[in-house]
């Protein structure tokens, strides 16, 4: 897969490399805005769907910009971009460097976090923080669609298949009005794991919100997607899952949507999201696609 893409389980998109290593956090820019991106080997940034890190937006070239690791530290060298690349202020052809540096490739601002850079590091974690859910520890909301529109950007030229499915827990507002909250966010946990553990290597899981997770199928069409939605749902209700103290049995409905290679991410999701209401006025516990 193309960009930084990354397994599902319990991992934030962008994989972590390692405390102390260089990267680049997206500081301005809100498409990509906490974006870290780790610079263990060399990146290119710019417009066109192929780029490492794809910047959508008018005033970035197809092939704005490089970071070049040197030594100890990185290049940064402009690819002959319309509007140039600026660090600090300054417009730049090749430029060292330095902890702190701020590099501007159109409405896009990334700082460059050296190797070692303590403040650097805690505004990587931040960053990261600000895309991931807190209580399972997977992408956020706003993460898993900011990934959809890079997907949905490199496959549009190939026309190769992509498909999405919502997820929602059946009757989860029974579970924390029976049993509380703690037990609910137990609840959510356990289906992240079981969620997790059905999927292949390349997808993307995510929290979309209180009791609903959104999951992205790279190279899978339809008929493909709900394959894969089957066995999550299974794995879901797969025996009972512990929470507060108690046995609780727990399962799932999904609606499931492939790209039609024309529609905006939004209406990808509708149509799944749609699907997934199909799902519980059917009955609940099943998939829909």
């Amino acid at each position: 897969m193309t960009g930084f893409t990354q397994e599902t389980r319990s991992r934030p998109p962008l994989k972590e490399q390692g405390g102390g290593e260089a990267c680049l956090v997206f500081v301005e820019g809100e498409q990509l805005l906490g974006l870290r991106v780790p610079l263990a080997e060399e990146i290119l940034l710019g417009r066109d769907p192929g780029c490492a890190v794809c910047l959508y937006a008018d005033d970035v070239s197809r092939q704005h910009a490089r970071i070049v690791p040197d030594g100890a530290g990185h290049l940064v060298v402009d690819l002959g971009s319309t509007n140039g690349t600026w660090v600090n202020g300054h417009q730049v052809h090749t430029h060292r460097l330095r902890s702190g540096d701020r590099i501007r490739m159109g409405v896009f601002v990334a700082r460059y976090v050296g190797a070692g850079d303590a403040e650097g590091r805690q505004l990587a974690a931040l960053a990261e923080a600000s895309r991931r859910d807190t209580l399972t520890s997977l992408p956020n909301r706003r993460a898993f669609e900011e990934e959809l529109a890079r997907e949905v950007a490199r496959v549009g030229r190939s026309h190769a298949p992509l498909a999405v499915a919502i997820l929602d827990v059946d009757r989860f507002k029974s579970v924390n009005d029976e049993h509380g909250h703690a037990a609910g966010d137990e609840v959510l946990r356990a289906v992240a794991a079981r969620v997790g553990g059905a999927l292949r290597a390349g997808d993307l899981l995510a929290r979309f919100g209180g009791e609903e997770f959104a999951l992205l199928w790279p190279g899978a069409d339809l008929a493909n997607a709900a394959e894969i939605a089957e066995r999550v749902r299974a794995s879901i209700a797969d025996g009972p899952m512990n929470a507060g103290g108690r046995s609780l049995w727990i399962t799932a409905s999904l609606g499931c949507a492939a790209w039609s290679g024309e529609e905006t991410t939004a209406a990808l999701l509708a149509r799944a999201d749609a699907r997934l209401y199909e799902a519980k006025r059917a009955g609940r516990n099943r998939v829909v696609w």
